[in-house]
């Protein structure tokens, strides 16, 4: 295997807001012909692209999965992430308290504000520490979440802290199917103005769906790549998207995927067909682990922002871009002050 791309990182360089304007964020391109790396922002994406190429994007809506609560029989906080819904409309999520949950036992759920929103039954533990649960109110899931439910930021982000600003800016401009419980950060940088610029270069937009999964996050914790516990997603490939980037491919046009999701999307389908085959559409779990070396099948560049080492994310990038240039680049962004991870500045391979 190639070994590992590690780095430190200011502590100051994490970022914990996002820019004013999205398309403010720096942008660091790195080109794997030439071998160079150069220093732009995301605003000049429509000189940067070349008319004909095909931009795929991720629409899926991050949703308010994070609870809080109290033990109802005990009073210890509690704390809830809605992962998705089971058989009749059950709840699945994981759950954080001091002591044993026991099955049946109830939690009061708590609003943005702290008060008192009805009660949640803890009816089986299931595997990996997940949860079945059922809501005492007959709401839909969305409904009820978007009441009291907080954005699930990851720690590195004010300690996880919510502020209310982050319902809108911890979302894509494009989100559409609610399921991520975090955000496909590449997308974070684009505005509606952006994307008007970039379609009036002649840029072709197309979107698929990936909802991004709490183990995203998950750090690699073996040496043996090959039993690393991959995390699975539910994606997919509408038949129009398909078709759109069977054309640019047809065509000798560039297909970019916005991020490690949609690459995932993209490569997974592929996988599933004989090789140059052209892609169909498809729906389902995916658990394809993307690490050098690996043949990409579709994508022929990719935008994407700074990742934690020992991730499955940043080993995507390395065999996507090549562990030694990637490297590279990781050390420039450092030197260069780049703003690190979800709220930070990104980088376009070609």
């Amino acid at each position: 295997m190639e070994p590992w791309i590690e780095y430190e990182l200011p502590e100051e360089l994490v970022a914990q807001e996002p820019l004013q304007n999205r398309a403010d964020a720096r942008l660091m391109v790195v080109d794997r012909k030439r071998q160079s790396i150069d220093h732009h922002h995301i605003r000049d994406l429509p000189r940067l692209l070349e008319p004909g190429d095909r931009l795929v994007l991720n629409d899926t809506k991050v949703i308010p999965a994070q609870l809080h609560g109290l033990r109802t029989s005990t009073g210890g906080r509690w704390q809830g992430l809605f992962l998705g819904l089971e058989g009749e409309g059950d709840w699945r999520l994981v759950c954080k308290t001091r002591g044993r949950l026991k099955p049946l036992e109830s939690v009061t759920l708590l609003d943005r504000d702290g008060r008192e929103a009805g009660k949640l039954w803890l009816l089986e533990q299931l595997e990996d520490g997940e949860w079945l649960a059922r809501p005492e109110a007959e709401l839909p899931a969305e409904e009820l979440l978007d009441r009291i439910g907080h954005v699930p930021l990851p720690p590195y982000i004010r300690g996880g802290k919510m502020v209310d600003r982050d319902v809108e800016t911890y979302q894509t401009v494009f989100a559409k199917t609610p399921g991520a419980v975090a955000a496909p950060t590449a997308g974070l940088h684009f505005t509606k103005k952006l994307l008007q610029a970039i379609q009036q270069s002649g840029v072709n937009l197309t979107a698929v769906t990936l909802h991004v999964g709490r183990g995203t996050f998950r750090p690699i914790d073996v040496e043996d790549l090959g039993r690393h516990p991959m995390h699975s997603e539910w994606s997919t490939l509408p038949e129009v998207a398909a078709r759109e980037i069977n054309a640019s491919r047809m065509s000798g046009q560039r297909v970019i995927a916005v991020g490690t999701t949609v690459t995932r999307v993209l490569e997974s389908v592929a996988a599933t067909l004989p090789d140059n085959s052209p892609l169909s559409a498809w729906q389902g779990d995916t658990r394809l682990f993307i690490r050098p070396p690996y043949t990409f099948r579709v994508i022929d560049a990719l935008l994407t922002n700074f990742h934690f080492p020992r991730t499955t994310l940043l080993l995507l990038v390395q065999a996507f871009g090549g562990t030694a240039l990637i490297r590279q680049a990781y050390e420039e962004a450092v030197r260069e002050e780049y703003r690190f991870y979800s709220y930070g500045d990104a980088m376009l391979i070609v």
